[in-house]
């Protein structure tokens, strides 16, 4: 056998890690966006979302994004905690003011890996934060709102979570109402989700990075404005940050299986956003 080859595989695998974090600086991505991050819980944005929100608060793409938050995460009473948490936590990752970050407390909402949230009250909030006009605006005028595009999680909501998969038909939902008395006009809203995997690739790490990027070049598509997917790869220093929000930020929820999830999660390093059709 030999040896020498094989202590090579590492050096190979880290080597073509950081060639995807590099090349896929060139893809097309959201540029002048006012954006939405939607999740349930305080953590999906560091647990899930983080290379996303790292890449897309660059001050160089000109975004802005804010942070919705359905509950406090108050199963074990730690609600209060969790919200300081929240902010801390997206203050590392890139957002520029704790007025980014809203938590919604609210019955309709419990923090539960047993019930789902109703998709119609979920776009109800979303349109009370961001299109407060969606009632008046005359039917002759293109739909109003105060935000470009929702991300969220997919119909799967990567660990199938109820809550997170709540958040998938909300926002659907959500730009459904948008256009219920616009027809013909585009939707102001673009929604994109993170793709859910199977159990093998979320828990890859780096390998899964090189796959990734791999199947979005066949099926990158320009869009102008709102490309798809969006590719965000994080490099040494993102994967730092990332972690640094869960050991840092998120200290009442460092349980011992969140210490592998931020070793060895793919979603810790790379995210790809897929824009829903209407």
């Amino acid at each position: 056998m030999n040896w020498t080859l094989i202590a090579q595989v590492p050096l190979l695998v880290i080597g073509c890690w950081l060639f995807t974090a590099y090349l896929i600086t060139g893809f097309p991505t959201l540029r002048g966006k006012r954006i939405c991050l939607l999740i349930a819980h305080p953590d999906d944005e560091a647990m899930f979302f983080a290379p996303s929100v790292i890449a897309l608060t660059q001050q160089s793409l000109g975004n802005q994004l804010f942070i919705l938050c359905l509950s406090s995460g108050d199963a074990d009473g730690l609600g209060q905690t969790r919200k300081t948490e929240l902010v801390k936590s997206a203050l590392m990752l890139g957002v520029t003011s704790a007025e980014h970050v809203v938590v919604v407390e609210d019955e309709r909402f419990p923090d539960s890996m047993t019930k789902n949230w109703d998709a119609k009250e979920i776009s109800k909030v979303l349109a009370h934060y961001f299109a407060p006009k969606i009632a008046v605006t005359p039917t002759n005028r293109a739909p109003e709102a105060l935000i470009d595009v929702v991300i969220t999680f997919d119909a799967k909501g990567v660990s199938g979570h109820p809550n997170h998969v709540s958040l998938y038909h909300g926002a659907k939902a959500f730009l459904g109402s948008l256009m219920q008395r616009h027809k013909g006009w585009e939707c102001p809203v673009k929604l994109y989700t993170l793709t859910s995997t199977n159990v093998v690739r979320k828990y890859s790490t780096i390998v899964d990075s090189m796959f990734t990027v791999l199947t979005c070049i066949w099926r990158t598509r320009d869009g102008k404005d709102f490309p798809s997917p969006v590719l965000a790869v994080s490099g040494p220093m993102g994967i730092r940050t990332a972690q640094l929000t869960m050991t840092t930020a998120h200290k009442s929820q460092m349980r011992w299986f969140r210490w592998g999830w931020i070793g060895v999660s793919r979603y810790m390093i790379v995210n790809d956003l897929v824009k829903v059709k209407p």
